[in-house]
């Protein structure tokens, strides 16, 4: 190449300085939480509000039934009132036995709710138990607990309450068909409580908590059980409204508490005599019964969806 030659143009195309902005961070921020983040979600939701009021006007009902009827629902019955109308200060009518339909599903209310709520608690601790045991430990006894509640997962529990409590007929109070019911259901609720700890156990926490010398049992306490307990709540909330049908149920087949004892399922059981002839005297404890179960459900629905971030993202 000769050195006389033109060097090549070069061009070189201008420079814009780039802008970076920083996002402010507020310091003293709360961080965000998986409680915070459902609380936020369900509080935007007017289903949410519906069941809770539901759910409380029913608490409330349970603990205080003077506040919803003054009208004795046994000592006051008349047989001059069978099958009776509504008529002033009885809205909805009587029974066949002359006795306020009303006052007796608003006492009714107690009875339902105490075998719903002890029979969930039963199952729930007993599933808490078998699965936090299964799912962190492992090994035979995972196998071992796997299998027991695989045994009481094939029975229906209704069937096995009806055997129960045929068995008891002499003891029929609330505690014996609560731990009928809640003894049978359990399997669902250890089945969960086991995935979920499967997941948590492979957390950063609870290795830092082994590397800091608590024993397997403590960490198991203290921090996988409270970290797994968000499905549990989901599972007890849809196993109370399950309950409840449960007791319904074992009434209307004639092996629930008795007749001598208030509940939706005893009126139910004994409104059928008189179908035909009054049918609204079955129609409305079966109203009171199927708002509830619904009202439960449908709050047990909502918390699973507000605990699911991937649920939360995709609406």
């Amino acid at each position: 190449m000769s050195s006389n030659s033109e060097l090549p143009t070069h061009f070189v195309a201008p420079v814009k300085e780039a802008v970076v902005t920083v996002d402010a961070v507020k310091v003293d921020a709360k961080p965000a939480s998986l409680w915070g983040d459902a609380w936020r979600d369900l509080r935007k939701r007017p289903t949410f509000w519906l069941s809770v009021l539901i759910v409380f006007v029913v608490l409330l009902m349970a603990v205080f039934p003077t506040l919803f009827t003054l009208t004795p629902p046994n000592s006051d019955c008349q047989l001059a009132n069978s099958n009776g109308g509504p008529a002033a200060g009885h809205p909805l009518g009587y029974t066949f036995q002359g006795c306020d339909i009303w006052a007796r599903i608003v006492w009714g209310t107690r009875t339902s709710l105490a075998v719903g709520l002890m029979a969930t608690l039963i199952g729930s601790t007993i599933g808490l138990i078998m699965g936090a045991l299964a799912g962190f430990y492992g090994g035979w006894l995972d196998s071992v607990l796997s299998r027991i509640g695989d045994m009481f997962f094939a029975i229906p529990y209704i069937l096995a309450a009806v055997v129960v409590m045929s068995v008891f007929a002499n003891y029929r109070n609330v505690f014996t068909l609560a731990l009928a019911i809640g003894g049978f259901a359990w399997a669902s609720t250890a089945r969960v409580v086991r995935a979920e700890v499967l997941r948590v156990r492979q957390a950063d926490f609870v290795t830092a908590s082994r590397a800091l010398g608590q024993s397997r049992f403590q960490t198991l306490l203290s921090h996988v059980i409270p970290n797994a307990i968000a499905p549990l709540l989901v599972v007890s909330t849809l196993s109370l409204a399950a309950a409840i049908v449960a007791e319904a149920t074992l009434a209307f087949l004639g092996v629930g508490l008795g007749s001598s004892t208030m509940s939706w399922g005893a009126d139910i059981s004994q409104a059928q005599q008189s179908l035909r002839v009054a049918p609204m005297a079955l129609i409305y404890p079966s109203i009171a019964l199927t708002i509830t179960v619904l009202a439960f459900i449908l709050l047990g629905e909502l918390i699973r969806d507000a605990l699911d971030p991937r649920a939360r993202a995709r609406r």
